[in-house]
């Protein structure tokens, strides 16, 4: 039978570790994300972002820690906690010769949206993207910030709580990223959507953005950028993401002592 924690966050780690072999690629991670918070996560490579990633996704299974989406724990009802995730990944991954209408549908339709529900939600995430006029264009014939939108449009259909972004904005120009930047913080009124923004590209920062710096699979630090540069006494984020994730550095636990 299903039950759900108590706990209201959208997506709730606790003590999760895991290794590749004898290799540890995360270790005693913890984090809670409120709704409606946006939360960047920033590491260099190597530091456990996709590995992170891919136990969120249920893609690895995870047998040290607890990972809960929306209050399911994602061990003993991967289903139905994986149902309140939605995900980009940085990979794309439409049918290119589908229209942009048949492969949102095509999602809808295998998460069991019916169609008149589909069809309503379909139309209001394209007109938010500024894609509604796109939508029966082949996906082929769109550049690649056009994609992306409808990959976002996508994972947002079937209302979830915690919308995964594994560096969304890699490949696209700067007008496009810039965009894309500003659709992914607006936070229309009553919307309870979380989002963990993996990324590498300090700009997409914002300063009221909860930042998580990841560095060797442990959490080297949790907050704003003018925290982080507080407690590094650096004078922006570049400078403080770089003295968190240089050799030596203790990790949040002490930091936060």
């Amino acid at each position: 039978m299903l039950q759900r924690s108590k706990d209201e966050s959208a997506l709730s780690i606790e003590g999760l570790s895991f290794s590749y072999g004898k290799k540890p690629a995360l270790r005693d991670f913890n984090l809670t994300i409120a709704p409606g918070e946006t939360v960047i996560l920033l590491g260099p490579n190597g530091a456990g972002k996709t590995t992170l990633f891919s136990l969120i996704c249920g893609l690895f299974a995870h047998r040290v820690g607890t990972i809960r989406i929306g209050g399911v724990d994602a061990a003993d009802h991967r289903s139905q906690a994986l149902a309140g995730l939605g995900v980009v990944f940085q990979a794309q991954a439409l049918d290119l010769d589908l229209t942009v209408a048949q492969n949102l549908a095509y999602f809808c339709a295998l998460r069991g949206i019916d169609r008149s529900t589909a069809g309503i939600r379909i139309e209001h995430e394209l007109t938010r993207l500024d894609m509604a006029d796109r939508v029966n264009e082949k996906v082929r014939s769109l550049n690649g910030g056009h994609r992306r939108r409808v990959e976002i449009a996508r994972a947002k259909l079937s209302n979830p709580k915690l919308l995964l972004l594994d560096e969304p904005t890699v490949g696209l120009d700067i007008s496009t990223r810039s965009a894309l930047i500003s659709h992914l913080h607006e936070r229309p009124d009553g919307n309870a959507l979380a989002t963990l923004w993996a990324t590498h590209l300090i700009d997409e920062v914002m300063p009221d953005d909860r930042v998580l710096v990841l560095h060797r699979g442990e959490l080297a630090a949790d907050g704003t950028p003018a925290e982080l540069m507080q407690r590094t006494g650096k004078q922006d984020l570049a400078q403080a993401f770089n003295a968190l994730t240089s050799s030596g550095q203790a990790p949040v636990r002490a930091l936060a002592q």
